[in-house]
């Protein structure tokens, strides 16, 4: 199974870079492909409750039916960094979102087969 690890890092100040983010994972998932999805920087409010929602981009699928897609079928994790410095825990995420660190991050990316993609 082919391994995609797609980081995104940038919010709504950004919203095609972010909403291709967001898409290339939930296309790479539907395929079939083993997805990982970091929301890292402003990226990380979009796994608060209601945010998603809140993202509008013309001619672009809802943000929270992309993100729906990836913690069905792989898995979505914020920035512990980033969690940290907007005062968020878990209890404060969308259901299947968890928090880890960089080395968590590096050790994903570096195993053989791994696809990595920085928005």
């Amino acid at each position: 199974m082919q391994e995609l690890v797609v980081k995104v890092t940038v919010g709504a100040e950004a919203p095609e870079r972010t909403n291709q983010a967001f898409t290339v994972a939930s296309a790479a998932a539907t395929a079939g492909a083993k997805v990982s999805l970091w929301l890292t920087g402003e990226a990380t409010w979009f796994a608060v409750p209601g945010r998603a929602e809140e993202f509008e981009l013309e001619n672009a699928a809802p943000l929270q039916e992309l993100i729906g897609l990836v913690i069905e079928a792989g898995q979505v994790t914020v920035c512990s960094q980033c969690a940290s410095r907007r005062d968020l825990s878990e209890e404060d995420l969308i259901d299947g979102v968890t928090i880890k660190g960089a080395v968590v991050f590096a050790e994903e990316i570096l195993r053989d087969g791994v696809q990595a993609l920085v928005y």
